[in-house]
C-alpha cells in the first residue's frame, strides 16, 4: 500500500513545524515533501528523476520569488498537475487572494491565526485543520 504524499510549500519554518507536529498527531502513515516556494516546488513536482504526484499540496500565498497564485496559475495549465488538490493556508485576509485561488480550483482556504504570540494558537489552528481535512484526505488515499 502506497503512503499519502503530501507537498508543503511555505516559507515560514515556524509554520513548517507546526505542520508536521499536527500531522504526527494524526498517526497515519504519510511522506512530507516541503519546497520553500513556488519554484522549487515545481522543481519538486517536474523532476523526471524523481516523479513526485502528491495526493494532496498544503501552499501559502505570500512567499518569495514565486508566491501561491502563481505557483497555482502555472499548475492548473499543466495537463499532468492541473488534477492536484491544493489547499491555502495563509495569513492573507485578501478578499482578492482568496477569490483568485478559487478560480484556480483549490480544495480549501484555511487563513493561519494573525497573532502569534500565543504559539498554542497556531498549533490549534493547524491541528484543527489537519484533523478535520487531512485525515479524510489520507484516509481516502491510502485505501
Amino acid at each position: 500500500m502506497k503512503k499519502p504524499t503530501i507537498l508543503l510549500i511555505e516559507d515560514d519554518e515556524l509554520d513548517i513545524i507546526s505542520v508536521e507536529r499536527s500531522l504526527k498527531k494524526l498517526e497515519s502513515e504519510y511522506e512530507l515533501h516541503t519546497a520553500y516556494n513556488g519554484i522549487e516546488a515545481l522543481k519538486i513536482l517536474r523532476d523526471q528523476n524523481n516523479k513526485l504526484i502528491p495526493d494532496v499540496i498544503l501552499l501559502d500565498i505570500n512567499m518569495p520569488r514565486m508566491n501561491g497564485i502563481e505557483f497555482l496559475q502555472v499548475i492548473r495549465e499543466d495537463a499532468d498537475l492541473k488534477s492536484l488538490k491544493v489547499f491555502i493556508m495563509t495569513t492573507s485576509s485578501e478578499g482578492n487572494d482568496r477569490t483568485e485561488a478559487e478560480k484556480l480550483g483549490i480544495s480549501g482556504y484555511i487563513i493561519k491565526p494573525l497573532n502569534y504570540t500565543e504559539n498554542t494558537k497556531r498549533s490549534d489552528s493547524m491541528d484543527a485543520f489537519v484533523q478535520f481535512h487531512l485525515r479524510k484526505i489520507l484516509n481516502e488515499e491510502s485505501n
